[in-house]
């Protein structure tokens, strides 16, 4: 805020002007890579081969979640 009302002031313009400007510039960028800055992630070894194929760990969590389910409903029998 401290910096929104120092640029308000710098430009002349009201708090109100300055705060709509910086919402709407903010969100005019959503969604939009920032030019110049580049993301690297970082990769480290599990030291052991997955026992699962991870391309489809959605599915295996999936059945997992099934498994898991109808064990609580076949303990309340």
């Amino acid at each position: 805020m401290r910096r929104i009302r120092e640029k308000a002031e710098e430009a002349g313009i009201s708090l109100k002007d300055a705060i709509n400007s910086a919402l709407r510039r903010g969100v005019e960028g959503i969604g939009r890579p920032s030019a110049g800055q580049s993301f690297t992630c970082r990769t480290y070894s599990l030291g052991h081969p997955p026992r699962a194929d991870l391309d489809r760990a959605l599915d295996l969590a999936g059945r997992l979640e099934e498994e898991e389910i109808a064990r609580k409903l076949e303990l309340r029998k």
